[in-house]
């Protein structure tokens, strides 16, 4: 029987705020915010592409970060709605274009906001969790 870790095809997909220092074996650096960064010049963008369906929608962001309303959005109901969003048909193809990518063995590195310190509160983790699934389901369907 072969030993198999179930992590390893899991170690090509990283996330990181888009001001970290890039690491040679980041890979395929991609920007998934929905809006882009201000004051960084096209052509010294440390991302190889933007992709903002990836990103929460502006009117879900402002409810996250308590714009127009009592209290910030708590993280339990962001959680569903980010991922609602993700099931709009023009953040769909880009979600199964990455896990194709992630499944196929290359690395992709999710960057998100430089003011997005807290990773386990962002949703580039969803999103690599969301990925996850996908890629785990691609695997295991005939």
């Amino acid at each position: 029987m072969a030993f198999y870790s179930l992590h390893t095809w899991r170690v090509p997909l990283r996330t990181k705020r888009w001001n970290d220092a890039d690491d040679a074996d980041d890979g395929f650096r991609l920007l998934v915010c929905r809006l882009r960064p201000r004051g960084v010049a096209k052509a010294r963008e440390p991302w190889e592409a933007w992709w903002p369906e990836l990103g929460p929608s502006r009117e879900l962001l402002d409810a996250f970060h308590g714009k127009g309303r009592p209290a910030p959005l708590p993280w339990d109901e962001y959680v569903p709605r980010y991922l609602e969003e993700m099931r709009a048909p023009g953040a769909v193809w880009r979600v199964r274009a990455l896990a194709q990518r992630v499944a196929a063995g290359d690395t992709v590195t999710l960057l998100c906001s430089s003011a997005c310190v807290d990773a386990a509160r962002c949703h580039r983790s969803l999103l690599a969790r969301l990925l996850t699934t996908v890629t785990d389901r691609d695997r295991d369907s005939p």
